[in-house]
């Protein structure tokens, strides 16, 4: 984020009223604006795929919970105008298209296809597109992120006594493109407005951790520990089982606008953890060691996540349930949101006390439902592994190279009811 940005003066009244405006039109659920308006992909990610060079489509899942992932991408793009454009490279291709591809996507595997027919078929009715991948290699890495269970409390007692804060009422967002064509394009700030009219950034983390935020926050919970509740807020969701009974599922609502900085990235550089040993569990093992340094290493991360109940969850930034295992994570401005993608990459195989045995090459379908905010450029992207001990493994440890591809149904294929539905009101 551009600091040059905060702290800019507000000196007429007119232009306050206008910026308080603005910021009532942004206090809105983090990732979730998604769900109204969709950010511009300017396609620059994805390079068309040759029939001959596609890969060797295949699903390592057997289509388990294909079917209700899609099924959520197709609810988000229903409620999104029909010509919405998502770009596919250079290649526009409308929310009506995408969902078109879906449907016959679901269609066809319904009827448990053959390796081969799977492959035939794709061939033969879809486009397949692969991420430009990183400078170096081309390649794209996978991590994973899961749903944390934490132990919590309604009320703060000595056992619990970290508190899971809600969105705080004296922070403001605002959309730069408000205020004039020269901020097209550039992201929303989020600061808090002072008394001598000025918008500076929102407090940080180590300042948030000495209650800085002076009640302007309500707690929705308190846990037992601070570094459990520290990779909550990683992973972006996950319940609170409280001590009088019952879960809550809470979910991102936004953040504190700081930006974001690996605490893993600075145990490696201060030669704490070596990089091929890197893992949150080894983060983990080493905040427990050594407690004394616990306020640096955590602090070193300025962001700090808000969050809100939900009934249900998780959810990801197109305000749909994400499915484990189907869901991924990517950058929301470079790549199609909920559209349909073919990942190839590896996965841990755990024996029964959890130890990880190797790890084995994989291939599967999923769907672009989220983002993150250290997930960045072609070269990255997070696969949601849902929840339990499997889930907290993968997503701890995983940081393996692969490709990733997307797949849009060729036009001829549903160009006739595309021009039916052109002459009926869809809006």
């Amino acid at each position: 984020m551009d600091k040059t940005l905060f702290g800019f003066d507000l000196h007429r009244k007119q232009l306050v009223i206008f910026f308080l405006t603005a910021c009532c039109c942004w206090v809105i659920s983090g990732c979730a604006l998604l769900g109204l308006k969709p950010p511009r992909v300017d396609g620059s990610a994805l390079t068309k795929v040759s029939p001959f060079q596609d890969p060797e489509f295949s699903d390592d899942m057997g289509f388990d919970g294909l079917q209700d992932s899609a099924l959520q991408s197709i609810a988000y793009l229903n409620k999104i105008p029909h010509d919405t454009v998502f770009w596919f490279g250079s290649d526009a291709v409308t929310a009506y298209h995408m969902k078109k591809s879906l449907e016959h996507f679901l269609a066809f595997i319904e009827k448990n296809p053959t390796v081969s027919d799977l492959n035939n078929f794709i061939k033969t009715d879809y486009i397949v597109y692969v991420s430009k991948g990183g400078e170096d290699s081309g390649d794209v890495l996978f991590t994973g992120y899961y749903e944390p269970e934490l132990q919590g409390s309604l009320q703060k007692t000595e056992e619990y006594r970290y508190p899971v804060y809600s969105l705080p009422d004296d922070i403001a967002f605002v959309e730069l493109s408000l205020f004039g064509p020269e901020f097209e394009g550039r992201q929303r700030i989020v600061g808090r407005y002072t008394d001598n009219q000025k918008v500076v950034p929102y407090y940080e983390r180590g300042e948030i951790s000495k209650n800085s935020l002076g009640g302007h926050s309500v707690p929705i919970a308190w846990v037992k520990d601070r570094v459990d509740l520290f990779f909550l807020e990683i992973q972006g969701s996950g319940k609170i089982c409280l001590n009088s009974g019952g879960c809550l599922n809470v979910h991102y609502h936004a953040s504190n606008g700081q930006p974001y900085s690996s605490i893993g990235a600075l145990l490696i550089n201060q030669q704490k953890i070596p990089r091929e040993e890197m893992s949150m569990q080894r983060i983990r093992e080493h905040l427990k060691n050594h407690p004394l340094e616990t306020d640096e290493i955590l602090n070193h991360n300025k962001s700090v996540i808000f969050f809100r109940i939900e009934e249900d969850g998780p959810y990801g930034c197109l305000s749909v349930k994400l499915t484990p295992g189907r869901s991924i994570a990517l950058q929301k401005r470079i790549f199609p949101a909920a559209s349909l993608a073919f990942i190839e990459t590896s996965k841990p195989l755990v024996d029964g006390e959890g130890n990880i045995i190797s790890w084995k090459n994989f291939s599967r379908f999923v769907l672009n439902q989220d983002t993150g905010g250290a997930i960045r450029g072609p070269g990255r992207a997070d696969i949601f592994w849902g929840n339990g001990p499997y889930a907290e493994i993968a997503a701890g440890h995983m940081q393996h190279y692969g490709r990733l591809y997307f797949l849009v149904l060729k036009e001829g294929r549903f160009k006739n009811e595309l021009l039916d539905s052109s002459r009926q009101n869809t809006y």
